[in-house]
């Protein structure tokens, strides 16, 4: 890694609006090169081999020129936390103007989850319902919840990863007998080689993060190899991150689904403005704003040193 790159880096905590996947506060690296800004920012718990790819991404996104982009702006889905208030619920789904399409987290209690969904539908009763389950269910688990939730709330956009592995995926869509198309996330971004797998008769739809999957030629690449439609979402990053994620999208000519790429909205502080306007966020060229979010010189030295051990694996 250039020498130059680390010793731009800007390490922020941004704290969150809700809870989200055990997540208070979001700590994030960005480092600015000759073409803008990356963000490196994989979860805490990761290995510094897991983190490899998202330092990649970062690298990519500091250094590289930007690809041939088809769109200015990017559709997204609202994205909503395992909450169970409906108050709380409420102040989400206002969090997301005009949006089409809301990704509701489930998999830990089915009457809550259903709840939930019927509380979105309540509030955004046009929108498309889209759930996301982080391969939490076993394959009765998820034959079961997923006929409750047919039957409670209609039809599902799609399941995201509602088993973990591409053979219970399989055997899942084999038996369910409802009509629910499966989008693969974890199967992917958690594959040793993720150009090995083989996700035919297993998932429906290819979601693509550009930090996980190494930036946005090797997110093409992946699109190419398996041949399938894709959905481009975010994991938590700060407008930095987003902003690369809606490159990314916009890097498709044909993109079939609203992206999750909403998150900034769960977010009480920021790096910069992505505004949700209309249901759209506009991919925007900017200098990030770090006052009063960059952590404390401790947390940056730990950031640093897991620059520096992650990059030794690139």
């Amino acid at each position: 890694m250039d020498q130059s790159l680390l010793e731009s880096m800007r390490v922020v905590a941004l704290p969150m609006k809700t809870n989200f996947r055990g997540i208070n506060l979001r700590e994030v690296a960005l480092f600015k090169g000759e073409f803008g800004w990356g963000e490196f920012s994989p979860f805490l718990e990761y290995s510094y081999e897991e983190c490899a790819p998202w330092l990649a991404s970062a690298i990519e996104a500091a250094t590289k020129p930007r690809p041939k982009l088809y769109r200015t702006s990017v559709k997204v889905n609202g994205t909503i936390p395992a909450l169970n208030d409906p108050k709380d619920i409420k102040g989400i789904v206002n969090s997301f103007p005009g949006v089409k399409t809301f990704k509701v987290k489930v998999g830990d209690n089915l009457s809550e989850d259903i709840a939930r969904l019927a509380k979105v539908r309540a509030l955004r009763p046009e929108a498309k319902l889209r759930i996301d389950v982080n391969g939490n269910w076993s394959v009765g688990a998820a034959i079961t919840n997923l006929r409750a939730i047919y039957e409670n709330l209609g039809a599902l956009e799609y399941v995201e990863q509602p088993c973990a592995t591409v053979e219970e995926l399989r055997e899942l869509k084999e038996k369910l007998q409802v009509n629910i198309p499966i989008a693969g996330d974890e199967v992917l971004r958690k594959a040793r080689d993720p150009f090995e797998i083989d996700l035919s008769d297993a998932v429906d739809i290819l979601m693509l993060k550009v930090q996980p999957l190494g930036g946005i030629a090797r997110a093409h690449k992946l699109a190419k190899h398996h041949n399938l439609p894709v959905v481009v979402s975010s994991a938590l990053e700060s407008a930095v991150g987003i902003n690369y994620g809606l490159i990314l999208a916009a890097s498709f000519p044909e993109l079939n689904f609203d992206c999750g790429l909403g998150t900034g909205s769960l977010l009480a502080a920021n790096v910069a403005e992505l505004p949700i306007i209309d249901g759209q966020i506009q991919i925007k060229e900017f200098e990030p704003e770090f006052s009063g979010n960059e952590v404390a010189p401790e947390r940056y030295e730990w950031w640093k040193n897991r620059v520096m051990k992650t990059a030794e694996l690139l």
